[in-house]
């Protein structure tokens, strides 16, 4: 730009800045040339006395690929003011513009006079007018103006696949990629990315297969080229093959890439959180520390929940220390996984804490305490929290949270109020009774020794009952030694799942309880003639809250 600037002075006193052509190439390097200056091109701009219509373009051209959207549609405004009328180069710009600032309701006007100044057929407009629909939102009206189109070109195709992608309509994007191909037009490098990730999103390892066999077939693939290498496009098919459950072979690809970016990183991060591979997710963290790459939030997220499902506060701890050299500790989305984490890994003091110092609590907030209230044996704080969590206006308990409440009640024996709970779940929220909170009711009533209703409540279950709630029902016939319900919750248990331990587990103590020693030898002899072994543990009820 420096010698651009002398090149102007120069201009100016030789008065060959009066001349269009030269003017109009210098201003034009200045607002659209990655290497220009924008802010000097509105200098020379306001130093025009009537700027040419290539003048204005270039500056609303400018303006639309910057940081700074909003300049380029002031500047159209400008222009008409002035009585120019715009051309089939302004409006593309014009239109990138309105989708950059998702401007709808201007950009339908900016349509408006399309229509009325005839441009609506010219391809570059039609694909400006389709990306502004369907990066606003309104795939039905992106779809008119696709079909208007005169020719689809790749452009227009792509930019239909990848509204139906940001929309959360993945399989539409998928059918139109393969109408695509009937229509013999090739995709490029953008269209293949926003492909993959709509294969990512169905977890469709198949038909993504396929993508990235096409990818080869037309040379794009990132893996087979020794230069130019495609991160982004590297990116998506790792991504894509992670998110779908091959993770060996994501890995294998990932190991590949010469150049690795933090997308990659989470994408592998992720899948292995996502799949339950933990100590894999945790081992990449910490590789992912050593390439001397900064974890986003995304990052966090996983490796948090990664510690939560393995239970280990130490991890955990470590994992916050890490997290506190950023500047994302104060992220909302951050505190509430480190509540649930804390609350996992039996540190409740520390997952209290750092809930009362989140500046907003969502519904995971207040449910990640409740749980971990409720599964360390605070039942009561659990309670408390939750009526809090009622007086707050701008969150409502969801199924999970009912979860955690039920599970409190249980633990504390209240059955009238487990019950006005229960019942409410439905009355005032609208949340119908899921298997979980069935056998919180049946765990509530089997351990105050309400057996009657306990039984009552599982004949009348809309759904068929699972091993969760028979499990429930024999704990409670442990706790009070009912031996003649257990025998039958046992013919059901076993009925479910031969192999099961617990059952014989809880049998061999409720007949011991009772003095009936050649029953407990029984018991003992089933499990080894089945090769079963001893495992102790939560019971069903609470492993579903501590995976939840």
């Amino acid at each position: 730009m420096t010698e651009l600037k002398q090149l102007h002075g120069l201009m100016i006193t030789t008065s060959v800045i009066k001349n269009v052509i030269p003017l109009s190439r210098l201003f034009d390097f200045c607002a659209t040339d990655k290497a220009g200056d924008l802010n000097y091109a509105k200098v020379l701009f306001n130093q025009i006395e009537e700027p040419s219509l290539y003048i204005w373009n270039s500056m609303i051209k400018g303006y639309s690929n910057s940081n700074n959207p909003d300049e380029a549609l002031h500047t159209y405004r400008e222009m008409q003011q002035r009585g120019y009328s715009p051309d089939h180069f302004t409006f593309p710009f014009v239109l990138k513009a309105c989708s950059a600032v998702a401007d709808l309701n201007y950009g339908k006007s900016v349509h408006n006079r399309i229509l009325k100044t005839g441009f609506e057929f010219d391809v570059y407009t039609s694909c400006g007018l389709l990306n502004l629909y369907v990066s606003c939102g309104d795939m039905a009206a992106g779809l008119k103006v696709f079909d208007f189109i005169p020719k689809w070109n790749v452009v227009a195709w792509t930019c239909l696949i990848h509204g139906y992608v940001n929309n959360g309509w993945p399989s539409k994007a998928i059918e139109v990629f393969r109408d695509m191909q009937l229509w013999n037009v090739e995709p490029n490098e953008i269209t293949l990315v926003s492909v993959l990730v709509a294969c990512a999103h169905n977890r469709d390892v198949e038909t993504g297969k396929w993508v990235h066999s096409r990818v080869h077939q037309l040379g794009y693939d990132p893996f087979e080229s020794d230069f130019d290498f495609n991160v982004i496009l590297a990116t998506a098919i790792i991504d894509m093959y992670a998110k779908c459950g091959s993770l060996r072979y994501a890995r294998n690809l990932f190991n590949k890439m010469p150049q690795k970016n933090l997308v990659a990183w989470n994408s592998m991060i992720g899948a292995c959180n996502q799949y339950g591979r933990f100590e894999e997710a945790l081992g990449m963290f910490f590789d992912l520390l050593i390439g001397g790459f900064q974890p986003d939030t995304a990052t966090f997220l996983s490796v948090i929940g990664s510690c939560a499902h393995l239970g280990s506060l130490a991890l955990g701890q470590s994992i916050h220390g890490c997290l506190l050299k950023t500047n994302i500790s104060e992220d909302i989305a951050i505190g509430t996984a480190l509540v649930d984490m804390y609350a996992k890994t039996g540190d409740a003091t520390s997952s209290h804490q750092i809930f009362c110092k989140l500046r907003k609590k969502d519904v995971m907030a207040w449910t990640s305490m409740i749980i971990g209230f409720a599964m360390q044996g605070h039942g009561e704080e659990a309670l408390s929290t939750f009526k809090r969590m009622q007086e707050d206006s701008t969150v409502v308990p969801d199924e999970i949270t009912y979860i955690g409440v039920l599970c409190a009640c249980s633990h504390l024996g209240l059955i009238e109020e487990g019950q006005r709970h229960f019942n409410s779940m439905a009355d005032v929220y609208g949340i119908e009774p899921r298997v979980e909170h069935y056998g919180c009711m049946v765990d509530l009533l089997s351990r105050a020794g309400h057996f009657e209703e306990a039984e009552r409540l599982v004949k009348k279950m809309p759904i068929e009952p699972n091993i969760a709630i028979w499990g429930a029902l024999l704990n409670g016939c442990e706790i009070h030694e009912n031996v003649n319900l257990a025998d039958e919750v046992r013919r059901r248990i076993t009925e479910l799942e031969p192999q099961g331990s617990g059952v014989y587990v809880l049998l061999s103590n409720i007949y011991a309880g009772v003095g009936k020693w050649q029953e407990v030898k029984l018991a003992r002899e089933l499990m080894a003639q089945r090769s079963i072994s001893k495992t102790w543990g939560h019971s069903a009820i609470e492993l579903r809250l501590l995976s939840s």
